[in-house]
C-alpha cells in the first residue's frame, strides 16, 4: 500500500489541532478573568499580544471613512486598525494559576460589549496615554460603577510627556489605595509586571477587611493644556 496514500498530514480535509504551545498545561487549576481597558489607541492591542504565551486572537479592521465624526483619533491620527470586538490572550502566572486576557475595544460606540466583556471578570487594568488623559476618565469611571477593581498603567509611549507617577494619579483623581505603574506594552516583561501588580492587589483587597475609602486629591500636573477631570 502507498503510505502516502494513508498518511491523513497530507488530506485536505484533515484538521490541525492546536499548536503544542497553544495547549492548557496539566497542572493549571485555577484560571482568572482580566479585562485590558483604556481608551481609543493607547495600547490594549499591543500589551495582549506582548504578554500572551499563546498567539493571541485579535479583532482588528481597517479604520474607515465611517469612522470619521465619530471616532476620536486626536493625538493617534497615524492610527489605520482599530479593534472592533475584543483582544483574547492567556500567561500561566506559575504551575497553577493561568490569567486570561480580554482587551476591550477603545472606541465609545463599541463599549455596549463591555457588559459580556465584564461578566466573571476579578480585575482590570487601565492603560492610559499622557498625551491624552482625557479618554481615560470615562473608563476609570465605568469601571468604578461597576465595583471592578483595577490598577493604572502608564503606557509609556516614546513621543509622550513624561510625569511622576503620582502627579499622574492625581490628574485621574484616583484614590490612594489604587496601583499605578509604568509600562512599555510593548515589552513582555514590562506587560507581565503589570498584570503582577494587579494580582497583588486583587489579593490585597481579599485580606482586607473592608474596601478602601475613596480619597480625593487636586491636580498637580505643571502643564497648562492638561485635561481637567470632570
Amino acid at each position: 500500500m502507498d503510505s502516502n496514500g494513508s498518511d491523513t498530514a497530507t488530506r485536505p480535509d484533515t484538521v490541525a489541532g492546536p499548536r503544542s504551545e497553544d495547549v492548557l498545561p496539566d497542572t493549571a487549576t485555577a484560571a482568572v478573568k482580566i479585562v485590558i481597558v483604556g481608551g481609543f489607541g493607547v495600547g490594549k492591542t499591543t500589551l495582549v499580544g506582548a504578554v500572551s504565551e499563546i498567539r493571541p486572537l485579535t479583532t482588528e479592521e481597517t479604520m474607515t471613512q465611517a469612522g470619521v465624526g465619530v471616532d476620536d483619533t486626536a493625538g493617534v491620527e497615524r492610527k489605520t486598525s482599530t479593534t472592533v470586538a475584543m483582544d483574547f490572550g492567556r500567561i500561566s502566572i506559575n504551575d497553577e494559576l493561568v490569567l486570561y486576557l480580554f482587551g476591550t475595544p477603545g472606541q465609545q460606540r463599541f463599549w455596549f460589549l463591555w457588559n459580556g466583556l465584564f461578566d466573571g471578570a476579578l480585575g482590570a487594568v487601565v492603560l492610559v496615554d499622557t498625551r491624552r488623559l482625557e479618554v481615560s476618565f470615562d473608563v476609570i469611571e465605568r469601571l468604578e460603577d461597576r465595583g471592578v477593581a483595577f490598577v493604572v498603567a502608564v503606557n509609556t509611549f516614546p513621543n509622550a510627556p513624561r510625569y511622576p507617577l503620582e502627579e499622574i494619579r492625581a490628574a485621574l483623581d484616583l484614590p490612594a489605595h489604587v496601583p499605578i505603574v509604568a509600562c512599555d506594552a510593548r515589552l513582555r516583561e514590562s506587560s507581565r509586571d503589570v498584570l503582577m501588580t494587579l494580582m497583588r492587589h486583587l489579593h490585597a483587597l481579599a485580606a482586607a477587611p473592608e474596601p478602601p475609602a475613596r480619597g480625593r486629591t487636586a491636580s498637580a500636573i505643571p502643564d497648562a493644556n492638561r485635561p481637567e477631570r470632570p
